[in-house]
């Protein structure tokens, strides 16, 4: 390993300062870069359907660059590098199987979260509308959920924080939750917050076995893409509403899909990857 492409470097809390450091001042330059847009030319940038793209583009690319320059490069003396490497056919049809069946889960867990009420309703009331004005032109939305936000998101949770804490010494079951917790906790509401942390663990357990980003990535950009038509057609991210049939059937299916192919993955498939 002391010999690996793949820099060795460590994440605390300092690194997270850094990640949001970065994150900030990536969004907050396409922020004036629209205000001098608005004042010299007359136009506003913001109600352009790709300026939001434009936005998260910015400030995950520059979170990412200040993580390397400041973290990484300096403690390791090599540049931020992941293995995106592909893994063979077999491990796909066990991985897919398995998120499926915790995407039904997380969506029964999902729903038992309150929607009415003096608090909750309010809550979700604003939460709804905060999701039609992101609601736009479907091609832009597919490029930032089914492409961008795989690649960024996973970049940053799995590839920096959850391997950062792996090397730092923390347990990688512990890793992998701690990841999946904050990935949990920037997505800002509760519904998402249930969904985006057991979503996490699975991530994270195929990024601990398989050592390479890619598969990740093409399993977050398959659950963006699954909800991302479920809202466009059904308008909902629901399967028991788009299926018509029971949340219990939901949660029965999910258990036992993920159930059994995480123990086909995990334990009955004794392949382990490893960098070099």
């Amino acid at each position: 390993m002391e010999n690996s492409r793949y820099p060795k470097f460590t994440f605390t809390w300092i690194g997270g300062l850094v990640l949001l450091a970065g994150l900030f001042i990536g969004t907050m330059a396409v922020s004036f870069f629209g205000s001098f847009w608005k004042i010299a030319f007359r136009e506003n940038l913001e109600l352009k359907d790709w300026f939001l793209m434009l936005t998260n583009a910015a400030g995950f690319l520059t979170a990412i660059a200040f993580f390397d320059f400041f973290i990484v490069r300096p403690s390791t003396g090599k540049k931020l590098n992941f293995n995106f490497s592909p893994t063979n056919f077999y491990t796909y049809l066990l991985i897919f199987p398995m998120m499926i069946g915790m995407m039904f889960i997380s969506e029964f867990i999902t729903s038992l979260i309150p929607i009415t009420g003096p608090f909750w309703g309010k809550y979700y009331e604003y939460f709804s509308q905060l999701m039609e004005q992101l609601t736009f032109e479907p091609v832009i939305m597919i490029i930032m959920t089914v492409i961008m936000a795989p690649i960024f998101e996973e970049i940053i949770f799995r590839g920096i924080i959850q391997k950062g804490l792996v090397n730092k010494g923390v347990d990688p079951r512990r890793a992998i939750l701690y990841a999946s917790i904050i990935f949990g906790l920037v997505h800002g509401n509760p519904w998402q917050f249930v969904g985006a942390v057991l979503l996490g663990c699975v991530l994270g357990l195929v990024y601990q076995k398989t050592k390479s980003l890619l598969l990740p990535m093409l399993l977050h950009g398959f659950n963006n893409l699954c909800s991302s038509m479920l809202v466009t057609y059904t308008k909902s991210e629901s399967f028991a509403d788009a299926f018509k049939i029971s949340e219990w059937i939901i949660l029965v299916i999910g258990i036992v899909l993920f159930s059994l192919f995480y123990y086909l993955f995990m334990k009955k498939y004794k392949v382990h990857y490893s960098e070099i």
